[in-house]
């Protein structure tokens, strides 16, 4: 997630312009009104599972009403890094991003009434990017942590952890670490998920059980494929990476959460555009109260990432 290279930006304002049902007005006054009043919606992709659930958001004119000026007239400016499904991915044109990340994003800008565009940015020039004003806010599977917050603001939209990937139908039986004693697990050599297995392996030892057998490849596919081969009972990834391939029907493979390895992933701002933070935490209280919010994250597999409300700084 941290060596992306700039790409493209993604204006959904103009693919909003060709559809004429994406125009709402937050005034609710005489149809005389100019048309300088009205405010048109961004339609999202046809590609984006979310689609109808985006589309069908009209805004809150209590939040619409308490929106930065700069947002108002310029929109919502998002960054993202894109290539990591399913939160961020592109479309089949190969320059329009979908997944839940740029979906919640498209949601929150019409929940607020304001136009929408985002860009691709490689990970590490994000919170560089919001500091200087570039960006509005990042929102890029970015974990909510202190260190992070020692520069900007999150308002926290998912609980995101480690999961497995196991065989359709779970033949081994693995419900959680205990369960992979004198098994094989494949990893991705040098990561966070190699470090679980190393742990899982030695509480195995501890406790008097068969040892992990460790496979370690350079990347995920190959990790994968070693449980679609036999080689392997579960191969450990990021849970929302376990939740895309399985699915998938044609990968043929079972998601199993790592309980208790969930930290939350934010939506983050300047410290000191506590507007736009206020703005943006309403925005997600109000889809999670309305039930949007998790037909966003059902489109994407992902029910088990939710929150209850937008909390900010909830990292520790």
């Amino acid at each position: 997630m941290n060596t992306r290279v700039p790409t493209v930006l993604i204006t959904g304002a103009l693919l909003a312009a060709t559809t004429a049902c994406g125009a709402r007005s937050l005034d609710s006054g005489a149809s005389g009104a100019p048309a300088a009043a009205e405010v048109v919606l961004d339609q999202a992709p046809a590609e984006e599972k979310a689609a109808d659930v985006i589309n069908a958001i009209t805004p809150d004119k209590d939040l619409a009403a308490k929106v930065p000026a700069s947002v108002k007239s310029g929109g919502l400016k998002v960054v993202s890094s894109i290539g990591y499904p399913p939160m961020e991915l592109w479309a089949s044109d190969g320059k329009t991003a979908i997944g839940f990340d740029p979906a919640l994003a498209r949601a929150i800008a019409r929940k607020l009434g304001v136009k929408y565009t985002l860009t691709d940015e490689e990970f590490n020039s994000q919170i560089p990017g919001v500091l200087t004003g570039r960006y509005d806010f990042v929102i890029s599977s970015m974990t909510d942590n202190p260190e992070r917050q020692a520069k900007i603001s999150f308002v926290d939209y998912v609980q995101a952890g480690s999961g497995m990937l196991v065989k359709k139908g779970n033949p081994a039986g693995i419900a959680g670490p205990a369960d992979l004693c004198g098994k094989t697990v494949s990893v991705v050599d040098n990561g966070s998920s190699m470090e679980l297995a190393e742990k899982y392996d030695a509480d195995c030892k501890s406790g008097g059980k068969q040892a992990l057998t460790i496979l370690k490849f350079a990347g995920d596919t190959e990790a994968m494929l070693q449980v679609s081969n036999g080689r392997a009972q579960a191969t450990i990834t990021d849970y929302v990476v376990a939740a895309y391939k399985a699915a998938d029907p044609k990968v043929g493979v079972d998601a199993v959460t790592l309980e208790g390895t969930e930290s939350p992933w934010g939506i983050g701002m300047k410290p000191d555009n506590t507007a736009l933070i206020d703005s943006v935490k309403g925005a997600l209280d109000s889809l999670i109260k309305s039930g949007e919010y998790g037909k966003l994250l059902a489109a994407w597999n992902l029910d088990k990432l939710a929150v209850q409300s937008a909390v900010v700084n909830g990292g520790k």
